[in-house]
């Protein structure tokens, strides 16, 4: 395993590698305040087998828990067609008005959790960045409604897509993760970097850590 941590600087390392650093930059000024995060090989078993693989991270964690999960959004931003940033910080916003601002946007990223329907319990946090020209206006327009998990919309819609992991890491949770998911700050947990290809080209990258 390798001891590297990433800062808010650091550079894009090949043409199609997702950036943690941008990612986490949507979001947090400083990394830190959400996490620390060191590049490893290979994870312990178990988280092995949630992140080490090509599949949606929806299916995976279903299929595992035994359980169907729901999605809740806990912030979003969209870059409008006018160049305006619009935040959307209130989980409970009417769907009309996610779907007007949806129509305009050319740029969205949001911080998420997944959390079982029988038991409530949260076994995902997620931070998606995407470009909705790259999903087709019905699937795009779904995704921002944010009723549903990411991965159930494109495989509803039989989206052609293809996963691909790239790093894993180990993090250790600062006081946003530990509030958002659940656990102790300072307990260790595994996360992946991902992105996901929609008809070939790509369109929407993810930070994706389970407890």
């Amino acid at each position: 395993m390798s001891d590297k941590t990433i800062s808010a600087a650091e550079p894009q390392r090949g043409r199609h590698q997702v950036n943690i650093a941008s990612l986490l930059a949507e979001f947090y000024a400083s990394a830190s305040t959400l996490a620390t995060f060191e590049e490893v090989t290979e994870c312990p078993p178990i988280y092995s087998q949630l992140l080490d693989h090509h599949s949606h991270m929806t299916v995976t964690l279903e299929v595992f828990h035994k359980d169907e999960v729901d999605v809740v959004v806990h912030r979003s931003r969209s870059i409008l067609n006018s160049g305006e940033s619009v935040w959307q910080n209130d989980p409970l916003l009417k769907t009309d008005a996610r779907l007007a601002i949806a129509e305009r946007t050319v740029k969205y990223s949001r911080e998420i959790t997944l959390v079982t329907q029988k038991t409530r319990k949260v076994v995902q946090y997620g931070l998606v960045r995407l470009d909705p020209a790259a999903l087709g206006r019905e699937v795009w327009l779904e995704i921002a409604s944010g009723e549903i998990p990411l991965g159930r919309v494109l495989i509803k819609h039989n989206v052609l897509r293809s996963v691909e992991r790239y790093q894993l890491w180990k993090v250790t949770p600062g006081v946003a993760l530990a509030s958002l998911l659940k656990t102790a700050p300072g307990e260790t947990v595994y996360g992946r970097t991902a992105l996901i290809r929609c008809n070939d080209q790509p369109a929407i990258e993810l930070i994706e850590i389970v407890r």
